[in-house]
């Protein structure tokens, strides 16, 4: 048997040298506690804050609108080096406001803004200033923010479309009731980390959603609500982040700090900066969000209504639907992003009938910031979105993934993919979104009971506990205790009034002057390095299994029953509980609509036939490729006749070509012999820019070959002339 090794331990010369780096990083650590404690004063005092990488113009000020809010219309100003191209459709980055204060989507270079900006286009910020105004709802925000697309619109007369308009987590779901009401002021819709299904999730993973059935409900917003004298903190917001993730609350990130303390502290304060700048909502807001949105689970369901009683129903969103998530998201998974869609639709038909276009694509790691920061790890998608947004608004009604592969050197026509990605939406089906995970029915109920129970708790609150709290909550009070919430002491506590921080600036200017780094091969660095390890260990552990007691304990109450039945909760029934109604009318229009398109599949001339043909042999692909579209593009510019469609009209008679397609496939290829012109050399000429469209996404397999032969048929002409060009 081999000897066990037995540990030594460091020389007095290496203890010595930890001993020393380690009183120096504590030292620079405090200092940088002390700069963090002053950025946040600085930042707190600005009269409108933010964490911008860019210089912004302000264009509306909210205050100033019918029913003023405090939201604001900012103009990016490009940077040196950045060409906008006026015919380009604006981007409009809508920050959340969850806590923290704005500025997220454009934190870095690399981000939505940045990436919109590098594509061409004109962009545009939704922030917010830190105080509300009295009394705004979040139904005032949504016109509010209807009103800055109406100014954005008047300022780009010349933009071929409509803005494209990003919404941040929970500016996602704002940003889709407003697309909803008005649904002419918007182009593509790019919905990211956004929970508009927040029941859904998977079993053990991602307990957030249970949080509000374990409290009882939403009282518990009404009484914080209350406690703040009509203001809620959103201090309490971040703090619930935060509890998400104790090891790097309580040790990661402070740790990775001291650790690493010559590198880290320009990230460690910039980052800081944005998640320090607490703003706050009125109590109706925050309650409102929790009743309809975290607990009811309403709009999904168009159970929401406005003040005049109009219903908000998503389906109702004219524009492509872009949803980006991630499996790395445990503020957002992708059930609680995706699972809407089996809310609103029975089938890929039934997102057709609606006319809806929905694209989504799920990023494997990336964590809820991250996809908004855009900081390497999510930039490929937001630059894909910006670069071929025009190509996700003119795609035929259904559902779609959005692939991402390398470009590389075997791509085909790599001359027509304009960035390191190509993108590739492919055809998707309503069992894909199912496939990613989410509730059954039993589910269902017990968050239904959890939502019933809450109404009544908050009932009972209002009742007997409300008047009494309002009665000795003042605003002094109240500010009092916003002052002394944790996270505001956090920064505090190593501020310039704390006396005992005085002497820090001066010892760490004569520590940096004399830092001696420990040599990383010190077995006390190892050592250190361990036990942290453990530490982390240790949370997450105690995180897993808070967090399996917290679910247990939700499916064992709210799955009981006798409680379900108390609550009437209706355990028969097959229905999900929140799912949105059929409607009469719809179906009616739908009726007219599909007429209309059986009498439209002889009406019209080349134009119609060539695209007629070309979606249906695409159609074998299952897919659309950004390398198709550039290439019809090019033949648009070429052709000064093209020029004159705009790309409304475009869209318009591409979805109309592919909907005959749909309900009558043979009906409308029949029809194409007599939208042709007589002239042979006019059908040669269409055929092969058919031809040069479909091998742009490269050499067509059998499927899309074999179409091709048909099309030449239906051309008249021979199956000579679609031969692949690579093959001859």
């Amino acid at each position: 048997m081999a000897e066990r090794e037995i540990p030594r331990l460091p020389s007095p010369a290496a203890a010595a040298e930890y001993l020393t780096d380690a009183w120096q990083r504590s030292i620079l650590f405090l200092d940088v506690m002390r700069q963090r404690a002053a950025q946040y004063e600085a930042h707190a005092a600005e009269l409108a804050p933010n964490v911008l990488d860019y210089r912004a113009e302000l264009v509306l000020d909210g205050r100033s609108l019918a029913k003023p809010v405090n939201y604001l219309l900012a103009r990016i100003v490009p940077p040196g080096g950045v060409t906008i191209d006026p015919r380009k459709r604006p981007f409009v980055v809508v920050d959340p406001r969850a806590g923290h204060g704005p500025g997220i989507g454009g934190f870095k270079a690399d981000s939505e803004i940045g990436v919109a900006m590098q594509a061409g286009h004109p962009v545009y910020f939704v922030g917010f200033l830190p105080e509300p105004v009295p009394g705004q709802t979040i139904l005032d925000i949504a016109t509010a923010e209807a009103s800055f697309l109406e100014a954005v619109i008047a300022r780009h007369p010349e933009a071929q479309g409509r803005p494209c308009v990003i919404g941040n987590c929970q500016a996602g779901w704002a940003v889709m009731i407003v697309a909803a009401l008005r649904p002419e002021l918007f182009g593509p819709v790019i919905i990211a980390g956004t929970p508009l299904s927040y029941w859904a999730g998977v079993r053990g993973e991602n307990p957030m959603r249970y949080t509000g059935g374990l409290l009882g409900g939403s009282w518990l917003t009404a009484l914080a609500g209350d406690l703040g004298a009509g203001i809620f903190d959103g201090a309490a917001l971040v703090q619930n982040f935060e509890n998400q993730n104790p090891a790097n609350t309580l040790w990661t990130k402070q740790y990775n700090l001291w650790s690493k303390i010559d590198t880290e502290p320009e990230r460690y304060l910039e980052f800081e900066k944005w998640w320090g700048g607490h703003v706050t909502l009125n109590a109706e807001e925050k309650q409102w969000i929790v009743d309809e949105l975290f607990v009811g689970n309403r709009l999904a369901s168009g159970e929401i209504r406005t003040a005049d009683g109009t219903a908000i129903d998503l389906r109702g969103v004219r524009s492509p639907i872009v949803v980006f998530c991630s499996k790395g998201d445990n503020i957002t998974p992708p059930s609680q992003a995706l699972d809407w869609i089996l809310d609103l639709y029975d089938s890929v038909d039934d997102i057709r009938a609606w006319g809806q276009t929905i694209v989504y694509t799920v990023h494997e790691h990336v964590g809820h910031l991250g996809i908004f920061v855009s900081g390497g790890v999510a930039r490929k998608e937001h630059e894909e979105f910006a670069s071929n947004i025009d190509l996700i608004d003119v795609l035929p009604p259904g559902l779609y993934e959005a692939v991402l592969t390398p470009k590389g050197a075997a791509v085909d026509n790599p001359e027509l993919v304009t960035g390191e990605w190509v993108m590739r939406c492919e055809a998707r089906s309503l069992d894909d979104i199912r496939a990613l995970g989410g509730n059954d029915l039993a589910d269902e109920r017990k968050f239904e009971a959890a939502a019933r129970l809450s109404e009544i708790n908050l009932a009972l609150y209002r009742t007997f506990a409300q008047p009494a709290v309002r009665a000795v909550t003042s605003p002094p009070i109240a500010e009092a205790m916003r002052r002394m919430h944790p996270l505001r002491l956090s920064y505090e506590i190593f501020g310039p009034r704390n006396p005992w921080m005085g002497w820090v600036a001066t010892e760490a200017e004569r520590v940096r002057d004399r830092r001696r780094p420990a040599d990383p091969g010190n077995p006390l660095v190892a050592a250190q390095s361990i036990a942290s390890k453990a530490i982390v260990e240790s949370l997450d552990a105690w995180r897993r299994a808070m967090e399996r007691a917290a679910e247990d304990t939700f499916h064992a109450v709210y799955g009981t029953p006798a409680l379900q039945a108390a609550l009437g909760t209706d355990t028969t029934s097959s229905q999900r509980p929140r799912k949105a109604a059929h409607s009469k009318l719809h179906e009616a229009l739908v009726e007219r609509r599909i007429a209309a398109l059986h009498e439209g599949m002889t009406c019209g001339g080349l134009r119609e036939a060539l695209i007629r043909a070309l979606i249906w042999v695409g159609m074998a692909r299952n897919a659309v490729d950004e390398r198709g579209f550039a290439a019809i593009t090019r033949i648009r510019d070429a052709h000064p006749a093209h020029r004159q469609m705009t790309l409304a009209d475009f869209k318009t008679l591409v979805r109309e070509q592919f909907l005959m397609l749909v309900l009558d496939e043979e009906a409308a290829l029949a029809a194409i012999p007599g939208l042709l012109p007589e002239s042979l050399d006019e059908r040669r000429q269409a055929l092969a820019a058919l031809r040069g469209v479909v091998e742009a996404s490269g050499a067509p397999g059998e499927g899309p070959s074999e179409r091709l032969r048909r099309v030449a048929a239906l051309f008249g002409l021979g199956p000579e002339l679609v031969t692949s060009r690579k093959a001859s």
